[in-house]
């Protein structure tokens, strides 16, 4: 289709929304809305059609065919009005240069189910989404989000850094799947993380209330899912494998948190544990670790009198209820801290790990039962 069959496509979905909006409403304002999102989104460019509310508690919901930029996804994010909407993406796949950010709250990005893929180019050096404000200390909450229905593959192999920007804004921010940093009430589900830079999923800098459901997340260069900074949030329904680092990564206060319904595979670690309180875990299943099914720790810091722990890194009043762990490449469970103190196994199973089922480094530190 050449430019001009392309600029007729979008006129003849323009003008037949006029006519819906006109049988529906009588409403010269709701025509005018649709051709003003549709031009601005897409001037001359594609054919896609734009579906604008009637009235304000209407969505919006803009629609995109496969094979458009990421450019093109975000002029459609940054088109919803400031009560938000929907940008949906057809199947197919969508080459990323630039991250995807959704910094505006009631913003979605939905995809029509795995077959959607974002693919980040050779050399882009950028995460693929954002969740959150794209700076490296965010100055304010994002609500109400949602990335839902798509894969993600971050081209590891054609990438050649592990942090978006060189210096300024975004120096901080690595290049994950999905970076969700300064967010509250806001859900990820039916989402694939695979060959990323850095991390699959990652939360961090204030994030509250977060849903993930549904994530796989594999062959990424460190975690399959890694939280820092984030409490009273729910991760279920995880399949993460066959990641150089940790399935689970949490490492910086990562507090009163549950975590259920996940199957880690071939990860170097099953869980890593650091600055961890108060989480509930739930049906985990660790098989094939190459290290530790779980390992818990403190953070260390050296002193005038040695290697002393770092205050408030300790990991306390976790517990874990129908854990497996089989064929760890050492121990099923480790306590690497006596600091790490108070935590609870409930129907624990350990099979066939290389150095047994506890490894403790003082004997009352873990409860089972």
């Amino acid at each position: 289709m050449d430019e001009a069959e392309l600029g007729t496509a979008i006129a003849n979905n323009v003008l037949t929304l006029m006519k819906m909006r006109l049988n529906r409403t009588k409403s010269w304002t709701a025509v005018a809305r649709t051709i003003f999102v549709g031009l601005l989104v897409f001037p001359f460019a594609y054919p896609v059609i734009f579906q604008t509310p009637v009235q304000a508690s209407e969505l919006v919901v803009i629609r995109l065919p496969a094979g458009v930029t990421g450019a093109v996804i975000q002029r459609a994010l940054d088109a919803l009005p400031e009560r938000g909407g929907e940008v949906v993406l057809a199947p197919g796949a969508f080459e990323i240069r630039q991250p995807i950010v959704l910094q505006r709250d009631h913003q979605v990005l939905r995809g029509s189910g795995r077959t959607t893929v974002l693919r980040l180019a050779d050399g882009a050096d950028c995460p693929v989404i954002i969740m959150g404000e794209p700076v490296n200390s965010p100055g304010q909450t994002v609500r109400y989000l949602r990335v839902s229905g798509l894969s993600i593959d971050g081209n590891r192999a054609h990438q050649d850094r592990e942090l978006w920007r060189l210096n300024g804004e975004g120096s901080e921010i690595h290049n994950n799947g999905i970076t969700v940093q300064g967010v509250s009430d806001s859900t990820v589900e039916e989402v694939t993380c695979a060959r990323c830079r850095s991390g699959g999923l990652v939360t961090t800098l204030g994030v509250r209330r977060l849903t993930v459901r549904d994530l796989t997340a594999f062959d990424n260069e460190f975690d399959g899912l890694a939280c820092y900074r984030t409490e009273d949030c729910l991760f279920t329904e995880l399949y993460l494998h066959d990641n150089p680092g940790a399935g689970i990564s949490l490492d910086l206060a990562f507090n009163h948190n549950v975590v259920s319904n996940a199957v880690l595979v071939a990860n170097d670690l099953g869980i890593f544990m650091r600055a961890s309180c108060n989480d509930h875990f739930s049906n985990i299943s660790i098989h094939n670790s190459r290290h530790y099914g779980v390992f818990m720790a403190h953070t260390e810091r050296q002193t005038l009198r040695g290697w002393q722990p770092t205050p408030r890194t300790e990991c306390v009043h976790n517990a874990f209820t129908n854990l497996i762990a089989s064929n760890c490449g050492s121990a099923a469970f480790r306590v690497n801290n006596t600091t790490c103190t108070n935590n609870v196994i409930i129907g624990a199973q350990f099979h066939d790990d290389l150095h047994g089922g506890l490894s403790l480094a003082r004997p009352d530190l873990v409860t089972v039962q």
